[in-house]
């Protein structure tokens, strides 16, 4: 029995379509988080705690962080006015990237590293909180933040930005041709 298979053009076609809706996917989930937290939406934060109504975006999650040995880091720099401007800066910013499918390589790794620090916060390696309440983490080691890091990657170092971008105007200024660390 002979398998059949697609001409290598559909198969790219394909692939570069499925990477793209999953860098626009990843984007609004990105923005989302912004909007939400900026402006109350009623889901993960209520208007009355939006950003833009003087709350903090990272007050309630890292002042609640009770596990793992940076818990006393986080509780330090929970609702920090810096860290709440690096924190929505990030989600912003991230988010267009993805979305617009330009400056890859830096929402990659500024994403990355937020994932990194919000997977530390949580601490999955955890069994038992500080209070000695079970943790129920799921997997020690892999969870959704390292998911989520390693899906930027790979759309910053695939050809995600080939469909549905501005990745060809914005990889021909002259300010990303001469920092390719901006692509």
């Amino acid at each position: 029995m002979s398998a059949v298979h697609a001409p290598a053009r559909t198969r790219t076609d394909t692939g570069a379509a499925a990477l793209a809706v999953l860098r626009v996917a990843t984007g609004l989930l990105f923005l989302w988080a912004f909007f939400d937290k900026a402006f109350g939406l009623g889901y993960a934060t209520q208007p009355k705690n939006a950003w833009f109504s003087g709350g903090s975006p990272t007050k309630g999650f890292l002042s609640r962080v009770d596990v793992g040995p940076f818990e006393s880091v986080f509780h330090d720099i929970a609702g920090a006015w810096w860290a709440d401007v690096l924190f929505m800066a990030g989600l912003f910013g991230i988010g267009v990237a993805l979305v617009l499918g330009i400056g890859l390589r830096i929402a990659a790794a500024g994403g990355a590293v937020m994932m990194l620090l919000m997977w530390a916060a949580e601490w999955p390696p955890a069994r038992h909180t500080a209070t000695g309440e079970a943790t129920m983490s799921t997997n020690p080691v892999i969870d959704y933040h390292i998911v989520y890091a390693l899906v930027l990657i790979v759309l910053a170092a695939t050809t995600s930005s080939a469909v549905w971008s501005l990745a060809r105007w914005w990889n021909d200024l002259r300010v990303v041709k001469a920092n390719p660390w901006l692509r």
